[in-house]
Formats: C-alpha cells, structure tokens, sequence
C-alpha cells in the first residue's frame, strides 16, 4: 500500500469530504485559517460584555428611581402598638410579667414631627391612661419613650398603645415600636413589636 504524507500548517483546520463525494479526487482538504474565527469570537465577547455592562448601568438607575419613588412620605398618621404587659409560661399558663417601653423615632432628616396623643388600652379595649398631655415636639433623628413598669399588669397580654402625629411637611413616619423585656425562672426573655397604620393624614 502506497504512504501518504499530508502537511499541515500550524494554526489551520483541515476537512476531510467523506467518501462519494462529487469530486475528481477521493479526498480533499480544506483550509480554514483560525485567526479569523478568533478574532470575531473576541469581539463578540468584548461586545456582550459591553452590552451586559450598559444595562446593569441602567438597572442601578431605574432601581434608585423606583426605591425613591415608593418612600411613603406623610403628614399624620394614628398607628396601633401591640404591647404586653405580660406573657404566659407552662402548661399551667403561669403569668411573666413584663416591663414595656413604647418607643417613638423621627427618622426624617428634615423635619421635626409632633406627637399629639399616646393612649393605653387594655386587652379588652378599654382606655386605661393618657401619656401626653402636652404635645411632644421630636427634631430630625430625636427619640422619645414612654415606659409601662413591670409590676403594672393592668394592660394584659393584649394590650396596646394608640398613637398619634402630625407635621407640617410631608416627612418619612417615624419608627414606632414597642420593647417588652422580663424574667421567668432562670431565663429572661425580650421581644419587640412594631406599630400598624390604622390611619392617615393623606
């Protein structure tokens, strides 16, 4: 059988036509220079980075838009505190009482906001104490609290604060929340519970 020697250059792909080809030879190579074809894949890539880039670009605006957008400003709102002046432990439903603290931010950056009224009810919804009598102005980032002691147990495990505030300019709503803190046996136990809109300025 006759040898064949077939060279082929570096950096080159060749194709070999399968059998009953229409050709005059038995077989033929094809030449396909690779520079080329890399060349156009790295452009691609260049170009798909540059695109994957611009929209990222654009996502990171339009998410700050849509995050600016949906801050919920307002001019009063009343909100509704659950609070527990105790919880219950054991199969025997044993009372722990608890110390309560109502906690009242302005978050606004801005403006100051004024809380006109702070009520306690007890679990039944009966009104048990007015806390402001005198309206509590808070500057931008001021904090004020209002403490419920651990020995008062007249609210119950379903009691709550009603409060209320007001501006002038339409502000971010302050942060109101309610910390209960305790000791049952050897283990202290805490928690917080966050107020609920009931209504609206605006």
């Amino acid at each position: 059988m006759r040898k064949v020697s077939i060279f082929i250059p570096t950096g080159h792909k060749f194709r070999l036509h399968p059998k009953g080809h229409k050709s005059r030879q038995a077989a033929q190579l094809s030449f396909i220079p690779q520079g080329h074809k890399f060349r156009l894949s790295r452009l691609a890539a260049q170009l798909s980075f540059i695109l994957l880039a611009i929209l990222a670009i654009v996502n990171s605006f339009s998410s700050s838009a849509q995050a600016a957008a949906e801050i919920p400003l307002s001019q009063g709102q009343t909100l509704y505190v659950p609070v527990y002046s105790h919880i219950y432990a054991g199969n025997r439903e044993q009372p722990i009482l608890l110390t309560v603290t109502l906690s009242i931010r302005n978050i606004d950056s801005k403006h100051a906001i004024t809380i006109s009224s702070v009520d306690y009810h007890e679990t039944k919804g009966a009104f048990l104490k007015k806390y402001v009598d005198k309206k509590v102005v808070l500057k931008p980032f001021e904090t004020t609290r209002f403490i419920i002691p651990q020995k008062d147990k007249s609210g119950g495990s379903g009691a709550n604060f009603l409060v209320e505030w007001h501006s002038e300019k339409a502000v971010n709503p302050p942060l109101v929340e309610s910390v209960m803190i305790g000791a049952g046996g050897q283990q202290g136990i805490s928690f917080t519970s966050r107020g609920q809109v009931i209504t609206t300025a605006n």
